[in-house]
């Protein structure tokens, strides 16, 4: 039986990951492993909860105040252990994390091949996103195989000198998760979220959390929303706050005391996105939101000054409005005031897939480890 060792540690990761990890688990000639590194525990967790997927290995690394350098190290320990235990045929890694990187490496030194799904991402600034942009090239150098979401990525994967016969163009992953999740019966386990007036109030989901926002950007971002909800009566705000301090600390400082901004506990997948389903518009500093929230009709304003996903830009359901507190202001009062401008937006074409990206990845894995073209 073939064999394949599919790696990840992180929310998004897990997310994405799981459709093809259900979708392998039909396939009769192939096993796959799975392993976590747990770079992210908790959150992790709720999203292998809800997908049914226990994990044949469980590194546990997640320590307080972990540097990129200790989860380097650790994850390469862990997984050398890994491979040497399994020899898999195959190493399967998703996007751009800590995780995907070490773990490609790690397969690397024992001369496995990798299969990279989410690849081509670029914001071709090597610490926008930090680490992420500089660890989905390194991955890229390292990948045999390059499953990219679209044909945008496949083009910037070429401009790095990657072989035409090794992209294969399949949709992103996350439209198949999304499509596992989202029901119009679902009751939320936050009260809350059950009480919101959905139609009569413009709900606007909010998440903020990179890196690279941290102190003076997340200051004008949290400013600016704060100053939306004050100018526009309409209006309700859900935060699912990010636990780190770096976010946690400032949002409660600066919009904890603010009527008509609801600052809540991070909301496990199947929560989280059928609040998506049910708002009025996105603020995100989140890479996946991006894919995810056009699948519902959502606007998406970025609170990045790049983007990796210029499709959904070019497609028009996502636009940048960086992190300078009056432009934020301003285009998020356009969209709640200009009902032609949210059409436009909400009814624009997702440019990220069918739901049927697993399904390809399988597919395609399956006659590479069959040694067939």
């Amino acid at each position: 039986m073939l064999k394949t060792l599919t790696v990840f540690g992180t929310r998004p990761e897990a997310i994405k990951m799981a459709p093809l990890i259900k979708k392998l688990e039909t396939e009769p000639a192939i096993r796959n492993i799975v392993c976590v590194t747990a770079q992210h525990r908790e959150m992790l967790d709720m999203v292998l909860n809800q997908f049914c997927i226990k994990p044949n290995y469980d590194l546990d690394l997640m320590s307080n105040c972990q540097s990129i350098t200790e989860i380097t190290l650790r994850t390469l320990r862990g997984l050398q252990t890994v491979l040497h235990r399994e020899k898999p045929d195959a190493v399967l890694v998703h996007g751009d994390t800590t995780t995907t990187f070490t773990a490609s490496l790690a397969a690397f030194y024992e001369k496995i091949p990798v299969g990279h799904i989410e690849a081509g991402l670029r914001s071709w600034n090597i610490y926008s996103p930090y680490p992420e942009e500089m660890n989905r090239r390194l991955v890229g150098a390292i990948a045999g195989l390059h499953f990219a979401p679209t044909e945008g990525n496949k083009q910037n994967l070429l401009q790095c000198g990657i072989e035409e016969k090794n992209i294969f163009v399949t949709g992103n992953t996350v439209i198949d998760a999304l499509r596992m999740m989202v029901s119009n019966n679902f009751i939320f386990p936050n009260q809350l979220l059950n009480q919101l007036d959905y139609s009569n109030k413009k709900v606007i989901l909010l998440t903020a959390h990179r890196r690279e926002n941290w102190g003076e950007n997340l200051k004008n971002i949290f400013s600016a929303v704060k100053d939306i909800v004050l100018d526009h009566s309409d209006t309700e705000v859900i935060f699912p706050v990010h636990p780190n301090p770096a976010v946690k600390d400032l949002a409660d400082k600066l919009l904890e005391k603010t009527n008509r901004i609801h600052l809540i506990p991070p909301l496990d997948y199947k929560a989280f996105t059928n609040l998506l389903s049910r708002c009025y518009l996105v603020l995100t500093d989140s890479g996946g939101i991006q894919e995810e929230a056009p699948s519902l009709g959502k606007p998406v304003l970025v609170l990045r000054t790049e983007t990796e996903r210029p499709e959904a830009v070019e497609a028009g359901t996502v636009k940048m409005a960086g992190v300078n507190r009056h432009e934020i202001y301003r285009q998020t009062t356009e969209l709640i005031t200009d009902k032609k401008k949210y059409k436009q937006m909400s009814q624009a074409v997702n440019p990220y897939g069918d739901g049927r990206a697993a399904e390809r990845i399988a597919a395609i894995l399956k006659q590479y480890l069959e040694g067939r073209p």
